[in-house]
This record gives structure tokens, sequence and C-alpha cells, in this order.
């Protein structure tokens, strides 16, 4: 008996035979046209453009909002770095939809990055209820720079994810090059 599962969007088809005792992954990060798609997108210069300006400006970021919630000191500066990380966030995340559009055909919950995606919402979430926290007044200032924190962690998270996930690629890449076509 075999027969193929897919536990959640964003796994791997598996193939299972027998009792349930012999899995194996079926299906590679990217098919031989997502991965032209990929290698031919301007997107994904674009991606690779940003993913490090965004950690740049987390860095900086990052270290404003522990100053301020160990000193008290640079709120100012703390929540106009918040602010530019949102942003940098956003442009990201539009930029890295159409990507998947153009790479995938789905704006957003490919399979292969479902997960990604799934903790990216969570990473938007936190963002901008630091905005809404911001804008209306809403909170004390550790509190606000708690919810960036918050949202900071998430990040790297995600982050990490995707380091993993391109890590994966590369690897692949390395293993079936003849799935890239000139």
């Amino acid at each position: 008996m075999t027969r193929t599962d897919q536990a959640s969007p964003g796994e791997l088809a598996t193939t299972v035979t027998g009792a349930g005792r012999e899995r194996s992954k079926s299906r590679a990060l990217y098919s031989a046209s997502e991965r032209q798609r990929r290698d031919e997108s301007g997107w994904t210069i674009v991606q690779g453009v940003l993913a490090p300006v965004q950690f740049l400006v987390f860095l900086v970021s990052l270290a404003l909002v522990l100053r301020t919630l160990n000193s008290g000191e640079g709120s100012f500066a703390a929540d106009v770095s918040i602010v530019i990380k949102t942003l940098v966030l956003y442009t990201i995340m539009i930029t890295g939809s159409i990507w998947e559009k153009v790479v995938f055909g789905k704006w957003l919950f490919a399979p292969a990055f479902f997960w990604e995606d799934v903790f990216s919402m969570l990473v938007l979430a936190l963002h901008t209820l630091y905005l809404v926290m911001l804008l209306g007044g809403i909170g004390t200032l550790e509190e606000r720079m708690m919810v960036a924190l918050a949202g900071y962690g998430a990040y790297v998270i995600n982050a990490g994810q995707f380091l993993w996930k391109l890590r994966m690629a590369r690897l692949e890449g390395v293993r079936a090059p003849e799935a890239v076509t000139a």
C-alpha cells in the first residue's frame, strides 16, 4: 500500500509505504521552472538587497530600544528606528509577495514558503501593533518598547526560517544542477 500525504500546505509531499514506516521527501523546494523564474526575476535581487538592509536596521534599532529600556534615554531615536524598521518590513513583505507571485504563482502562502509566510504575519502584526500604540498614544513607553522587542524576537525567528530555506535551496541547486535550464 502506497499513498502520498501532505501534512500541511507548507510541508513537502511524503510517500508513505506499508504501515507508514518508510517516508521519503518527494518534492524539491523549487521545480525546474520555479527555479528558472526565481533565477531570472529581478525581484530575487530586490529581496537579496532588502534582507540584509532590514537586518542592519534591526540591529541599530535593537540597540536603541535596549538603551531606552535600560536608561530611559533616547526614546525618540528608538521610536524613529522602530518606525523605519517597520517601513522596511512592509517593503520587504510587499516585494516578497510579488516575488512569490512571479516564482510560484501565488501572492503569499506558496507551499514552499507557507510557514515562513505564516510567521511573517505574526511579525507584521506585532510591528503594526507598535505603530498603533505609538500613533494612538496607547500604553507606556516601556509597553511600546516591549511590543517592539516581541516583534524583533519574532523577526529573528522568521529570518532564521528564511535563512534555512536559502540554505536548502543552495544545497538543492548543488545536488540537482540539471534542474536548471539555460
